[in-house]
């Protein structure tokens, strides 16, 4: 069965997660049955399918119109009837694995005999929910974040039976809507996220039960110290604490006193009004603050998570890629727990987990075999040249996708989509080592663009605090990389293009924008200012009067206006931006790679000398491009009435 012969979807639940999937596969053109037990839950589910449909035209984040992609869901409470005819069947149920199993079993009589039945369960086996059918080898996990419609993640899970031709039919349908899959190719507990992302919560929680800790200073080290979208107790909070306390338990795993006694005063978090925060309405919710972050342990916490993270690959769960997806996109972590192990060296892991098994004795402290391995043979992470990544020939990119064609265009997509593809020190690094490393010969023009909704929303501010300020002085290196690079380069603009974004465009030559791009230096309302030579680039191309206003005022406005600035040189609607940039490339591609070179270096360089000087810059440049074979060509295509085909010589 090929991913283009699913037709027709049946999702099973039109709660929070069914309803969102139903809407998640309606958006990507399939018809789709959703189904709930009473009219009142369906309708509930549809109406708030409705609602989303709407929102979504409204912001132009949708090809169709709500209307059209209404129109491609039916809805039932006869579960025989939803999947009758449904080629894929994904279960959204209440997370007990009793109602999974009977929902099963009643699919498996029901529904055509070569469709494949998904659960979206978070945590439960796949192999106990496959043995309720009589098809296990058509049984796999998708697991979708909450709220699917938002969150780009599907954890695809394999159970014991699962086949490769099941598990990647569901992988090419999660692409095929638009999701980003993951691979968890053992039926593990937790799967891939929650089993390195629920340590982040619980080892916080240990800590608080032995009084080490405040519920304060650990929020506050883990977000202003590491970068973390939320601490600890906080993220307890959020996603309700039952649901830590459930994920132990289930799982024969002791629980910290911390949670289990918020569950028995049913102090669950924001759900309940009260948790380790209070959220009443006299309460004053998350109230930590810098200063709190004290004397926590922050090695401590990423020990046990980069642990776990090994033991996943030790174990053939998943690879140090998909673990890191997952953690990003599943967690909005700033980076993978393996990436961030290889940053903060290996045997420094292994050397703190060894010190607390010591001094605590307990299971979840023992080093993971595969992290073991790796320190003993010397790979301690990217100061040895290898660890969960190997950094020695072809160091890897986490935060770039690249393609260089045959026509010699290098295309480099930011792709940090779960953080509208803010610019951390990683992304940084990656670009200035693609454009340092790659064959310019080859090249004739780069074309830099955002991957999903945003060009660039600026740099990741979660890095601030946490970063040595030495090293965030450094940051304008890859801006000047690009600003130097040989090769003409072309900003592609839509969404949001600020801060850093801004700052890498305008290190561009060519700036085409969406005329509801949203272009700006925000950085004063965060108490900077622009640090990848803005300020400087900015006067020079629209004076000193109009730079101080946008830099005072941390101003934002629409491609149109950036147009009239003088900021970018197009700004197109977004139907045409695809056009509008491929026109400009064809003439970079079949321009002559020698003077566009030599007339890049004398318009950049020229505005730093005197006239005079620059003058005789241009005079020299002119002298040595008549000497050129590109020029002959040049003058005889002239002649000839032609098209030129340049060589670079």
């Amino acid at each position: 069965m090929k991913v283009d012969t699913v037709q027709r979807v049946a999702v099973l639940g039109a709660g929070s997660m069914g309803h969102g999937i139903a809407e998640v596969a309606a958006i990507g053109g399939y018809d789709v049955t959703m189904r709930d037990i009473e009219e009142e839950f369906v309708q509930d589910g549809y109406d708030d399918i409705k609602w989303s449909l709407e929102k979504l035209e409204e912001k132009g984040r949708i090809d169709e119109s709500a209307a059209t992609v209404l129109e491609r869901i039916d809805t039932t409470t006869d579960l025989a009837d939803a999947v009758a005819d449904a080629d894929l069947v994904i279960e959204a149920v209440p997370e007990q694995l009793e109602i999974k199993e009977d929902t099963f079993s009643t699919v498996d009589e029901h529904a055509p005999e070569d469709a494949i039945l998904a659960s979206n369960t978070s945590s439960l086996s796949i192999s106990d929910i496959a043995a309720a059918t009589d098809r296990p080898k058509q049984v796999v996990g998708m697991h979708f974040f909450n709220p699917p419609v938002k969150m780009d993640l599907v954890e695809v899970t394999y159970g014991e039976a699962t086949t490769d031709e099941t598990a990647e039919l569901a992988y090419e349908w999660a692409e095929s809507v638009d999701k980003r899959p993951i691979y968890v190719r053992k039926d593990v507990h937790g799967f891939v996220v929650n089993t390195v992302l629920v340590p982040f919560m619980e080892e916080a929680a240990w800590m608080l039960s032995n009084d080490e800790t405040t519920v304060q200073e650990a929020d506050a080290a883990m977000v202003y110290e590491r970068g973390y979208p939320m601490g600890p107790f906080e993220l307890n909070d959020f996603g309700g604490i039952d649901i830590a306390y459930h994920f132990r338990d289930e799982s024969g795993q002791p629980v910290p006193p911390a949670i289990e006694e918020k569950v028995e005063t049913d102090d669950l978090g924001r759900k309940s009004g009260s948790g380790f925060y209070d959220y009443a309405d006299d309460g004053d919710g998350t109230d930590y603050q810098p200063e709190d972050a004290g004397n926590y342990d922050t090695l401590r916490t990423e020990a046990v998570m980069i642990n776990k993270a090994a033991w996943l690959v030790g174990n053939d769960v998943a690879t140090p890629e998909e673990i890191d997806i997952g953690l990003r996109l599943g967690g909005s972590f700033p980076e993978g727990m393996c990436r961030r192990g290889d940053r903060i060296g290996l045997d420094v892991v292994l050397e703190k987990l060894e010190s607390l098994y010591e001094e605590y004795g307990t299971e979840r402290y023992e080093p993971a075999d595969y992290l073991v391995e790796l320190v003993e043979e010397g790979w301690t992470g990217e100061s040895a040249g290898k660890g969960f990544f190997d950094y020695r020939v072809d160091p890897p990119t986490h935060y770039i996708n690249w393609e260089l064609d045959d026509d010699g265009v290098l295309t480099i997509e930011l792709d940090r989509q779960e953080r509208m593809n803010s610019m951390s020190d990683d992304m940084f690094m990656e670009v200035d080592r693609l454009l340092k490393n790659v064959d310019d010969e080859e090249v004739s023009c780069v074309v830099f663009e955002g991957a999903g909704r945003a060009f660039s929303s600026g740099a990741d501010i979660t890095g601030f605090t946490a970063d040595d300020p030495a090293e965030i002085m450094d940051v304008d290196e890859m801006f000047q990389t690009v600003y130097e690079f040989d090769r003409p380069t072309v900003a592609k603009i839509h969404g949001f293009c600020l801060g850093a974004g801004i700052e890498l465009a305008l290190a561009c030559d060519i700036r085409v924008a969406t005329e509801d791009a949203t272009i700006g230096t925000p950085e004063t309302n965060l108490g900077v200012i622009p640090g990848g030579g803005a300020t400087q680039r900015l006067v020079r191309l629209i004076g000193e009067a109009r730079t101080k206003e946008m830099v005072y005022r941390a101003m934002q406005f629409d491609g149109e206006q950036a147009e009239e600035w003088g900021i970018v040189n197009h700004a197109v609607p977004a139907t045409d931006l695809e056009d509008t940039v491929d026109d400009i490339v064809d003439d970079l591609v079949s321009g002559p790679p020698v003077a566009l070179k030599a007339a890049k270096q004398v318009i950049q360089n020229g505005p730093e000398a005197s006239l005079e000087t620059a003058l005789a810059m241009e005079k020299q440049a002119f002298a040595v491009l008549a000497t050129t074979d590109d020029m002959l060509e040049g003058v005889t295509a002239f002649r000839e009435d032609r098209r030129p085909e340049f060589e670079g010589e």
